[in-house]
């Protein structure tokens, strides 16, 4: 007698799917799927069938396990097949379940933190009699992923219905733009593409992550926020910042992460280029697919505080203009971005101390180094709010990213360090904090946006908000050194900036300060500078729009402004990406040398692209998408192009080249599309020209059977 011989091993990736929350992985769901996508920590079901009949006093079979080319203890699961197997949450075992002769039906357990990846399996027969035996290797791919459904993962997500939103749902949006104008951008994650896992698998190994630490969602998700940006070992995207995309494509033309992952799949190569949101719209993409519940994070005027201070530091001259370097510091100054984004992602923390698990920051936009590698976090939001420092990882920098205070700062010979500080008002670092509402996808609206300041802050200006700043200070005796500078001068002139309503693309703005002089006896000479610069969103300046500099005598008790009118055609030539504006307004009085400075950022408004069907939506059956929008500007735009997304048709990503469009004209563009999944669908779409970029669009519909 010989032993067993296998002729075929079959997984069920249809009906293991169902009750492991991935039938919607599109693997899964092909004419004859190869492909077999399970959780850990929760059983799974297979058959093998053999050349002759199983004989249970004579065959052994042993099923083998292994993840990775060198498999040791943590990467390998080896157990015989036993009807009597008992499962148990930390160890493999395989259960026989039926015999139909030659067939054999049996259930494997796994253990609940088994790394997670693409495991092999190796089938073992042997006689009990002879040591003889025949190997089998079976050639389809079977992923392990995260369990956040099971309360024994350290995913495990108590209220489940939430994964529906941060496991599940594979658009969102992200929301961008200075802090009046915030807009959500959708994006489309599509996580559960046929590219997706195995670009995972590709970017994991090339992080060179060891096999056995692929089970921590802690380290895990620190390596996402690594090996997203190219800096250090050929990640998938290049940052840049600068405006010059030829030789790529522009951050604000993709649509979504797939097409991302693909080019880095297909070409093994860094993908240009990325900005923040790119980045964390691709690290959660990552991170679903995985199993990691995941969030993309908007903080609207977002601080990166280089030199750990905890504070952002801006100079002047003594005559108040803006010095563009720290003096201190000339390796890198801080500096105030727009907005930024990062991620949270959920996990409990069993490294800490308890009472940090639940929802953890981190940042794949490459800013600062953390040991040594463009890497942040998982800073757990417990830690950030109570500013507790010395919790890994890499709390200090978020904290400062919410919540640094912004300091200004004179030359001024006569103070100790050279320096003496600017009087400041308004603008807050960390002013609102954003992610996508769960369960609502509002394409043209921002019914989704919710404000989760709350969970990153204590309130503004509250005494909880101010000891968790000084409880960071505490720790960072750079920082100490700041804060004891405080100002106490003494000014009896008020300075403010007035705030701008919204400003439409093409039309004119005023930007305006009011000054109060609060002495009763004593007129004040007041020099003011005022200018609008058209600027980066991480802050970096590009061209000067219109300045205006005066001197002013302001009565005592007396009110005065000062103000610019900008026209369009100031700004329209000098504007960069995304249309963002500063407003910088510095004052000093020659008397008391009381100086003031502030800033506001805006964004000129675009319009929105409209995406209507001229039916209804039928599956597998040819029908016209129509995209279009009003030219907001007095001159043609050329070069146009459309790029429109969805999971829920043929051919995921289309680019259309568009007409020219004259001035105030309305474009519309028609697209053929078939539609391929039944239900709700959704699209996203982005636009550009040589004169205008960063048009967004989004809609949902519904495909019917037919």
């Amino acid at each position: 007698m010989e032993p067993l011989k296998v002729d075929v091993v079959h997984f069920y990736p249809r009906e293991n799917a169902q009750p492991h929350n991935t039938v919607k992985f599109e693997a899964v769901n092909d004419e004859n799927p190869t492909t077999t996508i399970v959780r850990r920590g929760q059983p799974f079901n297979g058959v093998v069938r053999f050349t002759r009949p199983y004989d249970e006093n004579e065959d052994l079979i042993q099923l083998v396990f292994s993840l990775g080319d060198k498999p040791q203890q943590d990467t390998m699961g080896s157990m015989f097949l036993k009807r009597d197997a008992v499962p148990d949450k930390y160890s493999w075992t395989a259960k026989l379940v039926d015999v139909q002769e030659n067939t054999l039906s049996f259930e494997v357990s796994t253990p609940v933190n088994l790394p997670i990846g693409c495991w092999a399996l190796r089938v073992v027969t042997r006689l009990k009699s002879t040591p003889v035996r025949e190997i089998y290797d079976f050639d389809q791919d079977l992923y392990i992923l995260f369990n956040p459904w099971n309360p024994d993962d350290q995913t495990y997500m108590e209220d489940s219905t939430l994964l529906e939103e941060y496991v599940m749902n594979d658009v969102g949006k992200v929301w961008v733009g200075p802090i009046k104008t915030t807009r959500g951008k959708p994006w489309f994650y599509g996580q559960f593409d046929a590219v997706v896992l195995p670009a995972c698998m590709f970017m994991l190994d090339r992080a060179e992550i060891p096999f056995h630490q692929r089970g921590d969602p802690v380290k895990m998700s620190r390596v996402i926020s690594r090996i997203v940006n190219s800096n250090d070992d050929a990640g998938v995207l290049i940052g840049r910042w600068d405006g010059q995309y030829e030789d790529g494509t522009a951050p604000s033309e993709w649509t979504g992460s797939v097409d991302i992952l693909a080019q880095y799949l297909e070409t093994q190569q860094e993908v240009p280029y990325g900005q923040c949101w790119v980045f964390a719209g691709v690290v959660t993409t990552v991170c679903r697919a995985l199993g990691i519940p995941s969030r993309v994070v908007s903080n609207l005027v977002s601080a990166h505080d280089a030199n750990s201070s905890l504070t952002v530091d801006k100079y002047y001259t003594e005559n108040m203009e803006e010095l563009d370097y720290d003096p201190s510091n000339p390796g890198g100054a801080d500096s105030i971005w727009n907005y930024h984004v990062w991620n949270d992602v959920w996990m409990a923390r069993p490294d800490l101390p308890p009472g940090y698990g639940g929802w953890q920051a981190i940042d794949a936009t490459p800013q600062e180094t953390s040991s040594g590698m463009y890497q942040c976090g998982p800073a757990p939001l417990e830690a950030i709010k109570q500013g507790v420092i010395g919790v890994s990882y890499d709390v200090e920098f978020m904290l400062a990213s919410v919540n640094a205070d912004l300091m200004r700062w004179r030359r001024d010979p006569d103070a100790e360090n050279g320096f003496s500080m600017v009087d400041t008002n308004n603008y807050h670092i960390g002013r609102m904090v954003l992610t996508k509402k769960p369960y609502v996808f509002d394409p043209l609206g921002d019914e989704d946006r919710e404000d989760i300041t709350a969970q990153y802050k204590h309130r503004e200006g509250t005494a909880s908000e101010r000891l968790a700043l000084m409880n960071g200070v505490r720790y960072s005796e750079r920082a100490k050194r700041y804060y004891a500078v405080a100002a106490n001068l003494s000014n009896d002139v008020n300075f403010k900036l007035r705030e701008l309503e919204t400003v439409p693309i093409g039309k004119p703005f005023r930007v305006t300060i009011d000054i109060e002089n609060t002495s009763e006896t004593e007129g004040r000479n007041i020099k003011a500078a005022l200018s609008a610069t058209s600027v980066f969103y991480n802050g970096v300046k590009s061209d000067v729009v219109k300045k205006v500099e005066g001197k002013l005598f302001v009565g005592p008790g007396k009110n005065e402004q000062v103000s610019i009118l900008v026209q369009a055609e100031d700004y329209l030539p000098k504007l960069v990406e995304y249309c963002n504006m500063k407003i910088s307004a510095m004052a000093i009085v020659d008397e008391t040398k009381q100086s003031w400075a502030d800033d506001d950022d805006f964004q000129i408004l675009k319009p929105n692209i409209s995406i209507k069907f001229n039916e209804d939506l039928v599956i597998d059956q040819p029908s016209t998408i129509v995209l279009s929008f009003v030219n907001p500007l007095d001159r043609p735009l050329t070069g146009c192009e459309f790029r429109l997304t969805s999971s829920g048709i043929a051919g995921r990503t289309f680019r259309v080249a568009a007409a020219d469009v004259p001035p105030k004209e309305t474009l519309t563009t028609e697209l053929p599309v078939q539609p391929n999944k039944l239900g709700k669908i959704n699209f996203v779409a982005t636009f550009k020209s040589t004169e205008l970029k960063d048009i967004n669009g989004a809609a949902t519909a519904e495909v019917y059977e037919g």
